[in-house]
């Protein structure tokens, strides 16, 4: 029996991969959120993957930073939540928690890309909770002192020997202020927002205590140190309302010797300052003293209602394995043990990724919103005056009790 015109096309078609509609038929798409724009990560690496990868598309949608956590939660609501999103990491055990997020553990034993072993401490436990694994970092960041070495060599500092200790950092907040010529020692950010309590955590971990256990006598040494910068005019006032980026804008235009900030900056530091800058480690209480710093950047999460978790579990993969490529390319730390090859700035780049080696999540905790305002709370009070750091640390405490137990 012969072939009619319509079947014959269709095994030519069959015959040449000339079959569009059936190959799109088979094709698994994926819903990826990220708060980049087109052009940045993940738009990026997204592309890339759909090249290696004919038979998964990837759609890209961008969600403001702010808005993220609401708008998984409408659209888990609605049965309308993407494959993979980007999410803070302190938002991972809020999430996990409450069942939204495939544990990917399992998955995870089973590769031959991702070893757990080699993410760092930090970012390991950032997307750890309880016995889960609840996604894979895109990298990381944390901070660092940034110090403008022509202002240290003009103040008859060693800027290779930039301070250590807090006591070293007063001193030489101290000798580089110059209030004639509107130059503070030191900028950083006390605002009361996610901000000010990632750039606060640190230094009270760094003097004994930590997200769930702030009213110690080492945190109320902490805050007397920060609130000791301000009342001698070593830091601007607006300290207390300014974010990271616009008190690093102070540093970048000449008007703060040193800066607490991260790599994120870096780029606009090379267009903006006009001096010899350079990074060191945070100092610490005392010489000896146990060191911390603050863990940034956000996970690549899966979540538990897509259909397509292989396909989901390849993207991350593929994604994880790009993290020798995350500093030059998209200003982040690598969140594991990678050899990245000519890092630019690479002396600040080795501060940083020795930093990283301290960095320590906020929390794990699914309840991390409410602790970090009341962190918030007590860093404003103190340093207006309203109450004394202990008095602060101890109010905060109690409300930090409340909402964990």
């Amino acid at each position: 029996m012969g072939l009619n015109k319509t079947a014959k096309a269709a095994l030519l078609a069959t015959s040449a991969g000339l079959l569009p509609l059936a190959a799109a038929a088979e094709q698994t798409v994926l819903d990826l959120w990220t708060i980049d724009d087109p052009g940045e990560y993940h738009y990026v690496l997204a592309k890339e993957f759909e090249e290696a990868n004919p038979g998964i598309k990837i759609n890209v949608r961008t969600v403001q930073f702010g808005d993220m956590i609401n708008d998984l939660a409408r659209a888990i609501a609605a049965g309308d939540a993407p494959d993979v999103t980007y999410v803070d990491n302190p938002e991972v055990a809020l999430l996990a928690a409450r069942g939204l997020l495939l544990d990917i553990a399992p998955m995870i034993e089973d590769s031959d890309i991702v070893n757990r072993d080699d993410i760092f401490p930090g970012p390991l436990s950032s997307v750890t909770w309880k016995d889960g694994i609840y996604g894979l970092p895109r990298g990381a960041n944390t901070i660092a002192l940034y110090y403008n070495a022509d202002m240290f060599r003009a103040a008859g500092l060693d800027p290779d020997a930039p301070p250590a200790t807090w006591a070293e950092l007063k001193a030489a907040a101290e000798a580089l202020s110059d209030p004639d010529d509107n130059v503070y020692g030191l900028a950083f950010s006390a605002i009361a927002t996610e901000e000010g309590t990632f750039q606060f955590l640190p230094w009270l971990q760094m003097a004994g205590g930590d997200y769930d256990h702030v009213d110690t006598e080492g945190g109320a040494e902490a805050l007397a140190f920060w609130k000791s910068l301000l009342d001698a005019k070593l830091a601007s006032p607006d300290t207390l309302i300014r974010s990271q980026w616009d008190s690093t804008a102070t540093f970048n235009a000449g008007n703060a010797a040193m800066a607490i900030s991260g790599p994120w900056e870096l780029p606009r530091m090379a267009k903006e300052a006009t001096f010899d800058y350079r990074a060191a480690m945070l100092p610490v209480p005392e010489a000896g003293a146990t060191r911390a710093s603050a863990l940034g950047e956000g996970d690549n999460v899966i979540l538990a209602s897509t259909n397509h978790p292989a396909e989901a579990f390849r993207f991350l993969e593929f994604l994880y394995a790009q993290m020798p490529r995350v500093w030059n390319e998209f200003g982040y730390l690598p969140a594991a043990e990678v050899a990245v090859e000519n890092p630019e700035n690479e002396a600040i780049y080795r501060v940083f990724e020795e930093s990283m080696k301290y960095a320590r999540n906020r929390g794990p905790s699914p309840e991390w919103p409410q602790v970090s305002k009341a962190i918030q709370g007590a860093m404003q009070s103190a340093l207006t005056g309203q109450a004394t750091p202990e008095e602060a640390l101890a109010t905060a405490q109690g409300k930090i009790d409340r909402v964990l137990d």
